[in-house]
């Protein structure tokens, strides 16, 4: 029996997801939908058209939108669904998802927004659901929640409501998403809270950031940049994709040495479809190197996205930013290598300046972002521990971010000045 659901793209019925007797899936357009100019695409990879878009076009994208690897199988778990029937699993939690999507059975109405208030949370239940999250990702079952955010780590998407944490539920948009610290991993709250403020310092595009605690669990609170508040009070979603969204990749192949996107990839599909490319391609670099200079290896292509101010997008902000180089148990290999080159201290500036064109001034571009940002996280890795600690945030862990800081830092100046000795004896 085919099924279908309604995709909603803001508060307009956009088309129709379908699954076929066999689990094939495929896309459509509604007829409706492609009326007039002003329609936005769901995806760069499906752009409107009347023919529906292919399994092969439409899982990778749908697929997207849910929990990655242990995350999936666990919810999966919970709602008595295979963790490969995605269509399966949106029609149960596909209501709110990221961006401006929604997700539901044919022929029912999209909910009103303030129809369905949120749920305060005192920390007694936030406590409770927390823990919960261990065991059903995202919630899936509880009833009248229905959402779905990719990645593989728990998380909770939530709404602050003067102040205070609160469960949306039906259409009501959130505003924040709450992800408890990583079991096993030691200060992952702590770390990921430093360098997300540090790229703030820097002077990269990163979301608000905080610090929050339930009963025993603390946790790691980000504001999301695809909401806005309006004047009025009322929240509006922006629509997103990550890069294997929009390179049609399925998220299990996000890695690069997997089959996916890298960094070439990730600079073609900027220059191809965002609105200020050059712009773009130059903030992308400095994410890379900022990766880099933090010791996060797993900036992999679901954690660059892009996004929709405007029907043309834009670049997102960083999200995802961890320095898992702390954790002796987690892989050294870059997500995305530099060059060819996946492991830091054998990356030099010839690996480097491949990232750009064969011109002097482009490879002198990148040689000033580098000595500049290494410099600048450097030396604001130095002073923000004193910022935190005045927010009552510290762990031990962050002693080891720093120090790894350090060492990358120094590392890219190092051979900078190598290349440039030699390029002065020759």
């Amino acid at each position: 029996m085919t099924r279908v659901l309604d995709v909603w793209l803001h508060e307009k019925k956009a088309g129709r997801l379908t699954q076929d007797e066999d689990g094939t899936l495929d896309f459509a357009y509604l007829p409706d939908y492609l009326v007039g100019d002003d329609a936005p695409v769901i995806s760069v990879s499906m752009p409107l058209r009347e023919e529906a878009y292919p399994d092969k076009i439409a899982r990778p994208y749908f697929s997207g939108l849910l929990p990655d690897e242990r995350a999936r199988r666990r919810l999966a778990s919970a709602l008595g669904v295979s963790e490969g029937n995605a269509f399966g699993l949106l029609e149960i939690i596909g209501g709110e998802c990221a961006g401006a999507l929604s997700l539901l059975p044919e022929g029912e109405p999209l909910p009103e927004a303030d129809a369905h208030p949120p749920e305060p949370l005192s920390e007694k239940r936030l406590a409770e659901i927390l823990d919960l999250l261990r065991f059903r990702p995202l919630l899936g079952g509880e009833e009248g929640v229905r959402l779905s955010l990719a990645g593989a780590q728990d998380k909770l998407p939530v709404c602050l409501v003067d102040g205070e944490v609160a469960l949306a539920k039906a259409n009501y948009p959130t505003t924040h998403i709450i992800k408890p610290y990583i079991e096993g991993l030691d200060g992952t709250v702590e770390n990921e809270i430093f360098c997300m403020r540090l790229a703030e310092r820097v002077g990269l595009p990163a979301p608000k950031v905080a610090k929050g605690a339930a009963g025993e669990t603390d946790y790691f609170l980000i504001e999301r940049y695809d909401r806005v508040t309006n004047n009025d009070g009322t929240i509006r979603r922006l629509h997103q994709e990550d890069f294997c969204q929009a390179l049609s990749v399925p998220p299990e192949l996000k890695y690069e040495e997997e089959g996916g996107p890298g960094i070439a990839a990730s600079q073609d599909l900027i220059a191809k479809h965002t609105r200020r490319p050059a712009a773009d391609r130059l903030a992308f670099l400095r994410m890379v190197i900022f990766h880099f200079l933090v010791g996060n290896a797993d900036a992999h292509a679901k954690n660059y996205a892009l996004l929709y101010r405007e029907d043309t997008p834009d670049l997102a902000p960083l999200y995802d930013v961890i320095c898992t180089a702390a954790y002796p148990n987690l892989a050294k290999k870059l997500a995305m290598p530099i060059g060819g080159r996946g492991i830091a201290d054998t990356i030099h500036l010839k690996h480097w300046l491949t990232l750009v064109p064969d011109t002097r001034a482009a490879q002198r571009l990148l040689t000033k972002d580098l000595q500049e940002l290494s410099e600048s996280v450097l030396a604001q890795s130095d002073e923000l521990p004193s910022e935190l600690k005045e927010d009552g945030i510290y762990h031990p862990v962050l002693k080891k971010v720093i120090e790894i800081i350090g060492k990358r830092a120094e590392h890219i100046q190092a051979i900078i000045k190598q290349a440039a000795g030699q390029e002065e004896g020759e």
